[in-house]
């Protein structure tokens, strides 16, 4: 790889080897305040993004140095690009913002030596056959699946559990490059076409039910805060079949809460995780009202949870994680005190370029979000029937003021820019 094939468009020059230089990898728009924070603690920062990426919404005052390559999914064209920059700047952090660059990072970890997870426990946080292996065998409920390598495997699973089925890539996030198969037929016609390619992928029992999310901070291998979340629809409805996205804050004294935030320890532990944040997604099944392991992500969840979760208590998951990671070693982590409100959040497509949620004016409104071809509202109350209430009534709202909708698409990149349904995560 040549030098110029990394774009610096914000060089301020290099650095000695004794400042504390985290370089970010953000394969998507987010992790502002991430950049900030670490700013705040005397870090200085460096993004590197994609090209598509270079002139976004960026805190440009928080970032030391901006570079930008057309794909970071090349690993072997980002470790060369890295090392490059490493050898006049002394890089002793290396952070993903974002779910795609979890295992980018880790490789860049265990190629310059530096501290962090490292690729191994990368791959439970993104795989998801590997992370359904891994929670199986410590115990943890997960819908029946099967690696789609065996015929004979497969076959054996198709007739044991009858369809629905899911298919899914081990390797994509939130509802990207789902599929439901109807039939026998359907799958081998699928597993046909995929060819060579059938071995990145799973099959999974379809198990109808609400689905559900628990955010985390992690500290020294343990949740130190987390709370617990359920989505109005299931994402991977709202992707396929169009509608609104909505996720609210689940009463704390309820069992179902409970019960997500016992599971969420288990599932990082199982997983492992020394610190950073962690989304975790699960389902209560309608036939038997037991929860299910879904899937987990080494990062923030996106479509603003990270938003609902600050509303709520207070607490900013990108800060902390900042926090976390490059904060003093010398001083043992704390999360913040927490409040005890709830706060949910209602986005959809828009029919407009630039929605007008003027007309929304209950005072409990915490966050209107300003996006193109986007509308969407934060709302946080002391009482959780409130916050249910106004993302209901918001619902019905939004249907007519706004609502716009996509055919869902298999190509990945396009699927990340029709978010919520793909960043509803």
């Amino acid at each position: 790889m040549t030098t110029d094939e990394i774009d610096n468009t914000g060089a301020t020059g290099s650095v000695s080897a004794t400042d504390k230089t985290v370089l970010c990898l953000a394969s998507y728009e987010k992790g502002g305040e991430f950049l900030r924070a670490a700013k705040r603690l005397g870090w200085r920062t460096i993004l590197v993004t994609v090209t598509a990426l270079e002139h976004a919404d960026w805190p440009r005052e928080s970032i030391d140095e901006f570079f930008h390559m057309p794909d970071l999914s090349k690993l072997e064209d980002v470790v060369k690009a890295v090392s490059y920059l490493a050898r006049t700047r002394a890089i002793t952090r290396i952070v993903p913002l974002d779910d795609y660059d979890v295992e980018t990072a880790a490789a860049l970890r265990e190629h310059l030596r530096l501290p962090g997870m490292n690729a191994s426990r990368a791959r439970l946080w993104r795989d998801k056959l590997a992370m359904r292996v891994r929670a199986r065998a410590a115990g943890i409920s997960v819908p029946e699946f099967v690696h789609l390598l065996n015929d004979a495997a497969i076959r054996a699973f198709t007739a044991r559990v009858p369809p629905p089925w899911v298919l899914k890539p081990r390797s994509e996030v939130s509802t990207i490059g789902i599929a439901k198969i109807g039939s026998p037929d359907d799958l081998w016609q699928r597993v046909d076409e995929l060819g060579d390619r059938r071995s990145f992928f799973l099959l999974e029992r379809f198990m109808p039910g609400g689905v559900y999310h628990a955010d985390s901070l992690v500290a020294d291998g343990a949740v130190v805060f987390a709370e617990a979340h359920g989505y109005a629809r299931p994402p991977l409805e709202v992707f396929h079949e169009g509608g609104i996205a909505m996720t609210r804050t689940l009463p704390r004294d309820a069992d179902d809460a409970r019960a997500l935030l016992d599971l969420n320890r288990r599932v990082v532990a199982a997983l492992g995780m020394d610190r950073g944040a962690a989304h975790v997604e699960f389902i209560k099944s309608e036939a038997d009202g037991h929860i299910y392991f879904l899937e987990a992500g080494a990062r923030v969840g996106g479509a603003n949870i990270v938003d609902v979760v600050e509303a709520a208590a207070g607490v900013n998951l990108w800060r902390e994680w900042a926090r976390l990671e490059l904060g003093p070693e010398s001083e043992a982590y704390a999360p913040p005190e927490r409040k005890r409100d709830y706060a949910g959040v209602i986005l959809t497509l828009a029919r407009q370029e630039q929605p007008d949620t003027s007309a929304y004016t209950d005072p409990e409104i915490a966050q209107r979000i300003v996006k193109r071809h986007h509308a969407g509202l934060v709302v946080a109350a002391p009482d959780a029937a409130r916050v249910s209430a106004l993302l209901d009534d918001y619902s019905r709202r939004f249907a007519t003021d706004f609502f716009a909708s996509l055919p869902p698409t298999t190509d990945p990149k396009a699927s990340r820019d029709a978010a919520p349904r793909a960043d509803a995560r």
